[in-house]
């Protein structure tokens, strides 16, 4: 009973595996995945990107930058240099990208939600929340960066940093 249950999760393994499984979002939160292609920057915390030859627009998970492209609303403070911040570290190249089962796959527009990974050991998340780009922005509580994004917004604050200064 154990062998044949064992050769039928391998079996299911490597279906999974050889369909694409292993990129599809719903079968790996907290795994990186990718390397995709960055196609737009929108905004400081909205990135388009080319995932399984479909472009998908990515809210990234855990922060909140200044306005800048919201119809309804006037720019923000340091809204413009959050833009220019993200797209400097994101256009021409590739991210990797992590879901959270705390947050959900997608927002109430829509977007997916995600961690996105500049290399493996840097998260832009954190980075912009870090640099004073981004405010600390929790969707749901006990998102899995969740205490580092707060250490990074008080650390941000404690310096001056980007709009902690500006704003």
């Amino acid at each position: 009973m154990i062998r044949r249950l064992g050769l039928a999760l391998a079996a299911l393994s490597f279906t999974l595996s050889a369909c694409g499984g292993g990129d599809d979002p719903s079968m790996a939160t907290g795994v990186q995945q990718g390397p995709y292609d960055v196609v737009r920057v929108v905004d400081g915390d909205t990135v388009r990107v080319m995932r399984g030859g479909e472009e998908i627009v990515v809210r990234l998970i855990g922060i909140n930058t200044p306005e800048t492209v919201a119809p309804d609303r006037p720019v923000e403070c340091f809204g413009p240099e959050a833009s220019a911040r993200a797209k400097e570290l994101l256009e021409g190249k590739q991210v990797w990208l992590e879901y959270d089962p705390v947050s959900g796959m997608l927002d109430k527009y829509d977007r997916t939600l995600a961690y996105v990974w500049l290399t493996p050991d840097v998260m832009l998340n954190e980075l912009l929340v870090r640099e004073g780009y981004a405010e600390e922005y929790p969707y749901s509580k006990g998102a899995k960066f969740e205490d580092e994004m707060a250490a990074a917004e008080r650390e941000a604050q404690s310096v001056g940093a980007g709009l902690w200064s500006a704003c």
